[in-house]
């Protein structure tokens, strides 16, 4: 009796051994299969994110555009001729947040299954300028070009979202894009605007120099 049970469990590990055999043989061969017409299966690849990656690569362009924008104006500001240390102190902390999102959402791609390209240009509504952003600008210009600027990466963070959400119906992304830029970003829109107007109106003053001094005083205690 125990002869028989012990060729039946061996008959059944046997069975069970080949399906998994099999099952193993099935994965490996199409993971091994890498045709012209596209990659191997075996990826992270999943959703939309093949419908939605050219946007979301024009938007990691975008923020690595402003980063080095932003870089310019806090170096243009720190120099001895303007000696703005506010007003640097200001764009070195958007260049630091543009180029920290541009590699976080290069983390965010590569996780889903992407790969960052800047060797292709792609376009995005962020990224679209009527004409060449003069850098070297007094004080009160380069809030406004920092506030069209931040507009430009929200408008595109809208265009990303909405591609991830209808056109290629991949919700993942869209929540990624929610969570990490829109609500920050109307916050640094709603203070930027504030400092433009608030400036403007200082300059109004007899004296408009000692009020853009004392309005540098208080961002570098921002």
């Amino acid at each position: 009796m125990k002869f028989l049970i012990f060729v039946a469990l061996l008959a059944s590990s046997c069975v069970l051994l080949k399906a998994e055999e099999v099952c193993h043989n099935n994965v490996v061969r199409a993971c091994s299969t890498s045709t012209l017409s596209g990659p191997s299966i075996c990826n992270a690849r999943y959703g939309g994110i093949s419908h939605v990656e050219p946007e979301l690569q024009a938007y990691i362009n975008s923020h690595l555009t402003k980063s080095y924008e932003y870089l310019l104006l806090a170096t243009h500001f720190n120099s001895y001729q303007k000696n703005r240390p506010g007003f640097q102190k200001l764009y070195q902390s958007l260049s630091d947040r543009s180029f920290d999102d541009t590699i976080d959402m290069i983390k965010q791609l590569t996780r889903r299954g992407g790969k960052a390209d800047f060797n292709t240009r792609h376009e995005s509504p962020a990224s679209v300028s009527t004409q060449q952003q003069r850098l070297e600008v007094d004080e009160l210009h380069s809030l406004a070009m920092a506030l069209d600027n931040e507009k430009q990466l929200t408008t595109g963070a809208f265009h990303v979202h909405t591609q991830s959400l209808h056109a290629a119906r991949d919700p993942e992304t869209a929540q990624y894009i929610e969570e990490k830029f829109l609500g920050s970003q109307a916050e640094t829109i709603r203070k930027l605007s504030g400092y433009a107007n608030d400036l403007a109106k200082l300059m109004n003053q007899p004296d408009p120099s000692l009020a853009i001094y004392l309005f540098d005083e208080y961002l570098q205690k921002q």
